[in-house]
């Protein structure tokens, strides 16, 4: 009898553990979704009071042990974790999960060989296991298999998996496939990644701009382009809806089907509701290219009768309806809120539009109305004052949503991606990102990053207007947007910042500004400062352009912007301008006035660099190259000092690294 009890005894406990692993399990998947910070902390503390209950009990739980590794990785403890996984694999060698967990640690070690083949181990033990699937996937473009990796993400959104990480790591490998024909599948693939609304479509616009290229049969000068047939391209349609496409033949098919509806509404006087689809699209990225686009003098003279008529008709008081073409075609070649009609278009809310002109309404006419209200909050307005509305500056680069990543910690990760000791930093650390532009990174690491506050700074007013409201829109309220004059009386007052991003440097107009100086004043003890050793926008071009500008005294107006761009796109076979005309911020007006107006002083960098390669009062933590692997410190911290020294065989600047230092008093 009493044997038979011990038995069901044994059998209850294990039953009652078994409870606990399907709790600390439960507990860690709600603590990987998408609620607020406070309920996945108090998830994640769940989950391990739930296993330390079972190892406890068990201590060889292997379920148990490879969740506490889980656990552990998440929070950067990476020898912990992998100490727990093997000891999970030594209690019961059949578990896929773990040799995945594995993977996982590897790759967070930057080991993606290595990762791939635990991925490649718990396939052989489990050919369903998707999380590996997506490992191998994950490894292979960690290796630069972007190809390989593609296949690999696409095979898995066919399954039906829906992982933002699945969709982020196609779409990073889509803007490294050469596309050398036209292909069905991959024109699928792109309207799948444009339709899904969470993703950051500024960052396949080559990709989409080389399928339609090849779609349109673009390579060939005597090519024939039906208005019909696109105006019923999906792709078309929402790749102009959503990216920008920088490719010169891709922007004559566009300012092609342009002149093309114009032309019909020339001749029958209405806009046909087959076409409108496209027109719309056709607005929505004239706006984001700051209507670079150039147009015929009889296109400049129609467009001028249909703002006139929209004014008659506004000041007689006529409904929408019967302006809503008007407006579409007036969209096409100018933002509306730069028209004689501005004012009027004031008395609707953007909600009282027909919601299939909202999108046009709200980029040419509505958050160019916001963002002129956030820059009357700065003294660096008056200097647009005497600008005419065409000419004012436009923010860059244009982008619409954040990339994808993992929630943390900035502590978290300068522990583990550091090794820095973060036990007397505060709880919320203030990052000041330097030439932060349209704000899209600076936003990143105020969204991702749950114990920071961001102070954005840059030179461009409509740079801070734009990611002002974008921040605004998207709910972020840990971030501030200060052009260099707050942010150098901030510092001034002897305000501290935990962290330094430099993104874009200053112009050489910006005399009043030193890098050096303001890293120097605003960093104490432990603070880091995270810059680039490049110094990008010189090419051959680009110089060309400048030595113009300065021998004609050139201005930064939509004309001049238009003329250089269109020297530049007619010689673009030539050398000289080829690799002009394969940047991105080529395509926008915006793009091109900070590149040969606002061009970025490196001498800014080099004082900089002087600044940290003094090792006693700084001290290199992090170095990695373009292709984000990590470098040994001693190699790089050599060549700072040789360039301190005034050697320039050695020089970093140029070379593209990332690298971090740490104020050590």
């Amino acid at each position: 009898m009493q044997a038979q009890h011990n038995v069901h005894a044994t059998d209850a406990q294990k039953a009652h553990i078994a409870r606990l692993l399907l709790q600390a399990n439960l507990a860690y998947s709600e603590s990987n979704t998408p609620v607020s910070l406070v309920q996945r902390v108090k998830a994640r503390y769940e989950c391990r009071g739930y296993l330390n209950k079972i190892l406890a009990q068990e201590p060889g739980n292997a379920g148990a042990l490879g969740l506490l590794g889980r656990l552990e990785m998440d929070d950067g403890a990476l020898e912990k974790a992998h100490t727990l996984f093997t000891d999970s694999l030594s209690q019961d060698p059949t578990q896929p999960q773990q040799y995945t967990n594995l993977g996982y640690w590897a790759m967070k070690s930057e080991r993606p060989a290595l990762a791939e083949q635990y991925f490649i181990q718990a396939l052989e033990m489990d050919r369903q296991s998707a999380a590996a699937f997506c490992g191998v996937a994950h490894a292979k473009r960690l290796q630069g298999q972007f190809d390989v990796a593609y296949l690999h993400y696409r095979k898995l959104l066919e399954t039906g998996l829906e992982w933002p990480s699945i969709y982020s790591g196609m779409l990073t490998c889509a803007e490294h496939l050469d596309v050398k024909k036209a292909d069905t599948r991959l024109a699928r693939d792109a309207i799948l990644l444009l339709r899904h609304n969470g993703l950051p479509h500024q960052e396949i616009g080559r990709f989409v701009a080389a399928i339609i290229r090849q779609q349109y049969d673009l390579d060939d000068p005597n090519a024939q382009v039906a208005l019909d047939a696109a105006s019923e391209d999906e792709l078309l349609i929402l790749a102009l809806e959503k990216t920008l496409m920088p490719d010169p033949a891709v922007e004559e098919l566009v300012t092609l089907l342009r002149r093309a509806i114009i032309s019909e509404v020339a001749q029958t006087v209405e806009l046909r509701d087959e076409l409108q689809p496209l027109a719309l699209a056709l607005a929505v990225y004239a706006d984001r290219t700051g209507y670079a686009l150039t147009a015929e003098d009889d296109e400049e003279r129609l467009v001028s009768a249909i703002n006139d008529s929209i004014c008659a008709q506004l000041a007689m008081g006529e409904e929408q309806d019967g302006m809503i073409g008007s407006l579409i075609i007036s969209a096409l070649y100018g933002a509306m809120f730069h028209q004689q009609f501005a004012v009027q278009l004031g008395r609707w809310n953007l909600v009282d539009w027909p919601v299939a002109l909202q999108p046009v309404m709200a980029a040419s006419y509505y958050n160019h109305a916001t963002e002129e209200a956030i820059k009357q909050n700065f003294d660096e307005k008056a200097e647009e004052l005497c600008l005419d509305k065409t000419d004012v500056p436009q923010a860059w680069p244009s982008w619409s949503k954040l990339a994808y990543h993992s929630e943390t910690s900035l502590k978290n990760m300068m522990a583990t991606e550091l090794g820095m000791d973060t036990g007397l930093l505060p709880d919320t650390l203030r990052i000041m990102v330097c030439g932060t532009q349209s704000g899209q990174r600076a936003m990143e690491l105020a969204h991702y990053l749950k114990d920071v506050e961001v102070i954005a700074v840059d030179e461009s007013l409509a740079n801070i207007a734009k990611a002002t409201r974008l921040a605004g829109e998207m709910g972020i309220s840990n971030i501030v947007f200060w052009p260099w004059s707050i942010a150098q009386r901030f510092v001034a007052d002897d305000h501290k910042v935990h962290w330094i991003e430099i993104g874009r440097l200053p112009s050489a107009k910006m005399t009043n500004v030193s890098l050096a100086a303001l890293v120097s004043s605003a960093t104490g003890n432990g603070a880091v400062v995270h810059m680039h050793t490049a110094v990008n926008e010189q090419t051959d071009g680009d110089q060309q352009i400048r030595r113009l500008i300065a021998q004609h005294n050139l201005k930064p107006t939509r004309t001049t912007l238009r003329q250089l761009r269109k020297m530049a796109l007619t010689n673009r076979d030539d050398p000289k301008w080829h690799s002009l005309v394969s940047e991105t911020d080529f395509f926008s007006l915006g793009g091109c006035r900070d590149r040969w107006f606002c061009p970025q002083d490196s001498g800014q960098l080099k004082e900089l660099m002087a600044l940290v390669s003094n090792e006693v009062e700084w001290k290199l933590v992090k170095a990695r190259d373009t292709d984000g692997h990590s470098l040994g410190t001693k190699p790089v911290q050599k060549q700072i000092q040789a360039e301190a020294l005034g050697s320039e065989v050695q020089s970093l600047m140029g070379q593209g690294l990332s690298v971090y230092f740490q104020r050590r008093r």
